[in-house]
């Protein structure tokens, strides 16, 4: 047991009873436990496996290779439209959680074999587009057209991903304005 994971737990106010539950359950498991991301999160011979994330309306329990098992229950969840690889189980009491005990334990069982197997699954890129407002600073200013192209593909994704994600035209315009001076340098927005 990690007391980081009891410390979390205690100053829990969503959920402690449900993430003590699945706790005891992962215990049980091949898994090492940890706190990642100011999370409780299991490993196996330094992979992460899964983490437990508290949210509002439920305690969700992701598989970072969820993709990648069979889910012969069909009690995974895709976490999104931009998440490629994980998916998660969705709980809502210690009862729940109880009764799908049996499944987490295999669940967990496949997700080792599949870290230790090396087994990857393709990650589709998808092209994000270059939403109108950065199209029209490109066009009255060149250079940063230029230096924006000079950055890594993973770096244009995130700059593109940020920028198209307001959902007003003042907001992407703000976004792209605080952000010129790093792409002017070359930098992504983490730099």
């Amino acid at each position: 047991m990690n007391a980081k994971v009891t410390q979390f737990i205690k100053k829990s106010k969503n959920w402690p009873d449900e993430v003590t539950e699945l706790r005891k359950i992962l215990l049980t498991t091949k898994l090492e436990e940890d706190m990642k991301w100011n999370l409780p999160c299991y490993t196996h011979n330094g992979s992460n496996i899964v983490i437990i994330q508290p949210f509002k309306a439920y305690l969700g329990l992701m598989f970072f290779k969820g993709t990648l098992l069979k889910d012969a229950k069909k009690v995974l969840i895709s976490n999104g439209p931009n998440s490629q690889y994980t998916k998660r189980i969705e709980f809502n009491s210690v009862a729940e959680i109880k009764k799908l005990a049996p499944t987490i334990k295999a669940y967990v069982k496949e997700a080792i074999k599949v870290e230790a197997s090396g087994e990857k699954t393709e990650i589709e890129q998808k092209a994000i587009p270059v939403p109108a407002e950065l199209k029209k600073i490109f066009a009255a200013n060149p250079k940063l057209k230029k230096a924006f192209s000079a950055l890594t593909p993973g770096r244009q994704r995130a700059y593109l991903f940020f920028f198209t994600a307001a959902k007003q035209s003042a907001t992407r315009v703000s976004r792209i304005e605080k952000f010129v001076p790093k792409i002017l340098q070359g930098k992504g927005m983490l730099d």
